[in-house]
């Protein structure tokens, strides 16, 4: 049965129910939105899909509300928001229509589950709360300003943000299904360049693109640097030893550090050397056989620093 209404509640909104709206009305576009908390909207019946509102859990009538007893959680005991559960529901479904290849759609569902749904549902329940200076800078936080103030007294203020606010979360849902059908993409690529390049401790690539997953999922573990072409020169980068934090496997010779063109060619001795940041986690180079001429040097400092640092412990 297609719906032809979607009801979640009215008054202020939060980003699941928001994020919820994204799926629902891609899916069900001919489906009424209706905001409201009256009995005769979040009863269920055949024509509706009832989120975040109703008191009840219960997917064949088509009622995914979390805030009851006995509320909903995930085989690992974490909680659900409405969005986890239509996510749960109807995302497979909305990655068809969004034109996914069949055969990434159940790794794109369990990517966006774990990696931007789950921490939504979490921070709804209370599961989760941010911390520190960027605590206001989350998706839920920032979807919240885009509330009415609290003196607005105009009675259609509520909807109209709403809807403002949809619009929004929309464009972040898309970008990120996107980009994780983007990255595995990425790792088929990655994949056949860890191929080529055996045991060598340099991966190169035909373009910049996500390459840390795929290495690890390889088990890569002897490559150090990543050289690929940008716009008009070529890239040398290290690789990060987690998704958190900055450390990298092996850093750029300190010799190299913030020097540019002329300067950085007399460093490292490598015609077309072009820059390398201060931080030493990128350089870049004005030809292909200059990138590589760099990470070769890089590889035999870093071999070197291990070597020294075994010697003398």
């Amino acid at each position: 049965m297609i719906p032809e209404f979607l009801v979640t509640h009215s008054g202020g909104f939060h980003a699941d129910e928001l994020l919820s709206s994204v799926i629902l009305t891609r899916l069900f576009p001919q489906a009424r939105l209706i905001r409201s908390r009256a009995p005769e909207w979040i009863t269920p019946d055949v024509d509706r899909i009832i989120y975040d509102v109703g008191g009840l859990y219960d997917a064949a009538a088509q009622v995914f509300d979390h805030h009851q007893r006995g509320a909903p959680l995930r085989e690992n005991g974490q909680p659900y928001s409405s969005f986890g559960l239509i996510w749960k529901h109807y995302g497979t479904d909305y990655l068809a229509t969004s034109g996914l290849p069949e055969a990434q759609i159940e790794a794109v569902h369990a990517s966006f589950d774990k990696s931007f749904v789950l921490p939504i549902d979490l921070v709804d329940n209370g599961a989760l709360s941010p911390s520190g200076p960027l605590a206001g800078l989350t998706l839920p936080a920032l979807l919240e300003t885009l509330k009415p103030d609290f003196d607005e007294t105009d009675p259609a203020a509520e909807d109209r943000a709403f809807h403002a606010a949809l619009t929004v979360a929309r464009s972040f849902v898309e970008a990120s299904i996107a980009r994780s059908a983007a990255k595995l993409r990425a790792e088929a690529i990655v994949y056949r360049a860890i191929e080529a390049a055996g045991q060598g401790r340099i991966l190169e690539l035909p373009m910049g693109m996500p390459f840390r997953p795929a290495i690890v999922k390889a088990g890569a573990d002897h490559l150090l640097f990543v050289v690929h072409p940008r716009d008009r020169d070529w890239c040398l980068t290290t690789i990060r030893r987690s998704d958190e934090g900055f450390e990298v496997r092996a850093d750029l010779p300190v010799s190299w550090a913030g020097l540019s063109n002329g300067d950085l060619e007399a460093a490292c001795g490598v015609q077309g050397a072009s820059f390398c940041h201060n931080g030493r986690f990128i350089a870049a180079a004005r030809a292909r056989d200059a990138a590589l001429a760099m990470a070769e040097l890089a590889v035999r400092e870093a071999i070197s620093t291990v070597a020294r640092s075994i010697g003398g412990s």
